[in-house]
């Protein structure tokens, strides 16, 4: 009876001992963050063979945390940090590039990485910085990257990126910055995105969207600048938009289709440096209330349908820089008091009071 228990125990043993090595084996370490780097290396190249240092650098020789462009983390010995930025490498990116589970900075940006972002992105949880900016990525952009809930920043400009700016973004709860911009995204803008509380910068200019510009209905103290520049956007600016934007410093809508006139609301934003409506279809006056932007730097109101007089209360933005408000259909010059703004270092389209 001994013997069988004796037996029992160590059959018992032997079992729990050969699951803990499977158990072991199948946890990420080091070890797999080198197999997702190697994978990512083996797709690469460069212009000039002499010149792609990974192909070097790179090596099972070495400890992966003394690659370049790689960062560990001292507590848990993984990869944190990926940055490969300006090295004129060629190449896509692999799936297994989402095994790299505690990476937390990405940035690719300016290379000739092409191809589509992998739906495997999505798993990096931890990542807060995302920039594949000024590459050839095209397709469309992976819904799936909306569970990156702890992403502060997303750029993907300048790229060949098409299709639907997707909903699910707007499910990254802190996002600060977003950057899509010189891409070939059509459709409507998500309204959604401007649901983030944390959202600080939205950069859409140079794409193909259309549709109106979104409604803001919540308040937005951390929205700093919105850049919708050269898309295909129309109609009119939303009334209660400027209501929730307390904080807003930089608003471009130029190059667009939008119409009517200027809401009175957007004079309540009293931080506006830039203001940039130019080549749009805008009419009416402007209002006396433009005299409230005393922040304001840079006014482009240039290539629309504006009329009446010049309001005498631009003279009140004594932080003018840039005033540009030529081809439109202004009746009479412009106020003597313009030209007594001390910052004042351009003008354009106006003739002075004589």
């Amino acid at each position: 009876m001994d013997r069988v228990l004796l037996l029992c125990v160590i059959l018992l043993l032997v079992r729990c001992y050969n699951m803990a090595i499977l158990v072991d084996a199948t946890i990420p370490n080091i070890a797999t963050d080198e197999s997702a780097l190697l994978a990512l290396k083996f797709g690469i190249s460069h212009p000039n063979p002499d010149h792609n240092i990974l192909a070097s650098n790179w090596s099972t020789n070495t400890s992966v945390c003394n690659w370049i462009g790689v960062t560990c983390g001292s507590r848990h010995h993984r990869v944190i940090a990926l940055n490969l930025s300006y090295m004129g490498l060629e190449g896509t990116i692999p799936p297994q590039i989402g095994n790299l589970s505690f990476l937390v900075n990405l940035t690719l940006r300016n290379n000739s990485f092409h191809g589509s972002v992998p739906n495997e992105l999505s798993r990096l949880y931890r990542l807060k910085n995302l920039h594949f900016g000024f590459n050839n990525f095209n397709g469309e952009i992976p819904s799936s990257l909306g569970l990156l809930s702890k992403l502060q920043n997303l750029f993907l400009i300048g790229n060949r990126f098409t299709g639907a700016i997707p909903q699910s973004l707007s499910n990254m709860s802190s996002l600060e910055r977003i950057g899509l911009a010189f891409n070939g995204f059509s459709g409507y803008i998500p309204s959604s995105l401007f649901n983030i509380s944390t959202l600080q910068a939205i950069d859409l200019g140079v794409n193909k969207l259309s549709g109106p510009m979104p409604s803001i209905l919540f308040n937005m103290p951390s929205l700093q600048w919105i850049n919708l520049y050269s898309n295909e956007l129309s109609g009119r600016l939303p009334t209660d938009t400027f209501n929730h934007l307390p904080n807003l410093k930089r608003l471009q809508l130029s190059r667009n289709r939008f119409y009517d006139g200027l809401p009175s609301t957007l004079f309540s934003c009293k931080q506006l440096q830039d203001l940039s409506v130019w080549t749009n279809h805008f009419t009416g006056r402007v209002p006396p209330a433009i005299g409230n932007l005393t922040m304001l730097k840079k006014l482009y109101l240039t290539e629309n349908n504006f009329a009446g007089a010049i309001p005498n209360e631009i003279g009140h933005l004594q932080n003018l820089e840039d005033l540009n408000i030529g081809v439109n259909h202004f009746s009479g010059p412009i106020p003597f008091e313009v030209f007594n703004i001390s910052t004042l270092q351009v003008i354009r389209g106006v003739k002075k009071n004589r």
